[in-house]
Formats: structure tokens, sequence, C-alpha cells
């Protein structure tokens, strides 16, 4: 066991949050993982996670990937907060993937050593009642309704592997920022073109009644078509709704551009401008908004 209080300190000094961590760390492994504690949410946190599922549930038909309202539905987690070990054993049957408990944001070595070995981490403390539209740091809602659902698809639970698998190589590249930038917009923020039109898959968006509506609907934001180079060059805002989302074909074309080894492609980028995410480029392809009835 560790008291890692240092890294809490670390993580607001960063500007990733405007203090402290809140989960608590004093009790984590060496690798930053925890017991869920499921036994302790009390009835409350189950309402609220409850509240929580029901209000995002009734916008998937209309905003969310086909794919991860299908994931969504395979893990029956709308009663209550999960248990991480029976979704584990549900996701290890489907594409190998396990989940692990964590307090909140965990270093980035730890984080991609994780994912190269197919362990998701997942914060186990659930907001407020008061923080239903507004989160400062990512809780279990976030992670597990956000991001899961899509560990059931095979190519993106491969991609997720494979982007785990790059940590190594950028840091030895001191090339984090880009890293950390396809991970937001493509992960946390990204948007696919499917037979329905333009579908939102991205977790930060999924977990967020608001950005739900806008990432879609909204003439405000640039919606501009997947390319690897530029989302890696791109800006990402972590106080506001995205100013600009990428959008793709398919699942595939995420894995195949992001497999093998990327450091050339981290060292062209870092030599180059970061650009501006209010502002398109001269090649983007745009989407326009989706117009609803």
């Amino acid at each position: 066991m560790r008291d890692d209080t240092d890294f809490t300190r670390a993580v607001a000094a960063s500007g990733k949050t405007a203090s402290r961590l809140r989960g608590d760390y004093r009790q984590v492994a060496d690798d930053y993982s925890i017991d869920q504690g499921w036994e302790h949410y009390s009835t409350a946190d189950h309402a609220l996670w409850r509240a929580l599922y029901d209000r995002q549930a009734a916008l998937l038909a209309d905003y969310a990937a086909p794919e991860f309202t299908a994931g969504l539905a395979r893990l029956d987690a709308r009663d209550a907060i999960p248990d991480f070990r029976r979704t584990s054993d549900l996701l290890d049957r489907a594409t190998g993937w396990r989940l692990l408990a964590v307090p909140g944001m965990i270093p980035e070595r730890e984080f991609f050593d994780h994912l190269a070995n197919r362990r998701f981490p997942v914060t186990n403390w659930l907001r407020q009642p008061a923080e239903m539209d507004y989160l400062v740091e990512p809780d279990v809602f976030h992670d597990f309704f956000g991001h899961v659902p899509l560990l059931t698809h095979p190519v993106f639970a491969d991609y997720m592997q494979a982007y785990g698998q790059q940590g190594a190589l950028a840091i030895a590249a001191g090339a984090l920022e880009p890293l950390a930038r396809l991970y937001w917009y493509m992960v946390e923020f990204g948007l696919i073109n499917t037979s329905h039109g333009l579908r939102a898959y991205g977790a930060g968006m999924l977990s967020s009644h608001g950005e739900t509506r806008y990432c879609l609907d909204s003439p405000q934001p640039h919606r501009v078509g997947f390319n690897l180079e530029r989302v890696m060059r791109t800006r990402y805002r972590i106080d506001d709704y995205q100013q600009t989302y990428f959008v793709l074909d398919s699942y595939d074309q995420l894995f195949d551009a992001t497999a093998g080894d990327l450091t050339a492609l981290f060292a062209k980028v870092q030599a180059l401008p970061v650009l501006d995410p209010a502002q398109t480029q001269p090649d983007d392809r745009l989407f326009a908004p989706v117009r609803r009835q």
C-alpha cells in the first residue's frame, strides 16, 4: 500500500483540475488500484445512479452510436451502481477486458500499463446530487456509463489496448500531450458517421446531459473528419464544451491509424504548431450539425 497524496497535489498543479483530487488515495496499491467497496454504497447512492442513468439513457436512441447502445444493454447496469467483479466477468468473456477500481485520476505510466494489459481503471466514488450537470473530475458514472459499453465492441476494445501500448513510446519521446489529445478527442469526445447520420460515442459527452445534445445539434462547434495528425495537434478544453469534435468513418479507421509505432509521428507533431480548436484548417472535411424535427 502507498500514501500518494503527493500525486493528488501534482495533478492539481498541472491544471487538470482546480483542486486536489477528491478520491481517497491513502491506501492505493502500487498500481493505484483499490477495492471498489461496493457494499459501502448507500441507498441514496444507488438512487442517484438510477437518476443519472435514466436521464442519459433517454437520449441514446437519437444521439448515441448503435454500438454504444448495444454495449450498454449488455452490461445491464441500470438498477444500481455496478459491481466491477460481475462486469469484469462479462467483459472478459466478450473481449478479454477487466475493470480495475481506482480512487480517481492515476499517473500516466500506470494508466497506460493498465490499458496495454486490457484493464480499464474505473473511479469508485459517485458525484453528489448537486453535481448532476457538471463534474470537475471523472466519477464512477462517467467512467462506467461513458467508457465501459464500448469495451464490449471487439474493434474498439482492441483500439484501447493499442492506445495503452503507445504510452511507453510517448513517455520516451516526451510526447504525452499529443497522445493525451488523441484520448481526449477520440475516446472522450468522439463522433462517428453512421447510416443514420452523425452519432456520439465518446464517454465525455455521453455521460454529460448537456454536451450529448450540443455535440450534434449546436451550430457552434466544428465537426471535422478524423485525421490522426490533426487530432494530435489540436488543443482541447477541460472547462467548457468542445469547440471541435472529430468524426470517424468507422472504429476500424481509428484502430488502423494508431496501430504500430507512432514515435515518428510524435516527433513530427511536436515540431509543428498547436492548432486552435476554434479554427478550421483548409483541408478539413467538415460535417453539418444534425437537424432534428
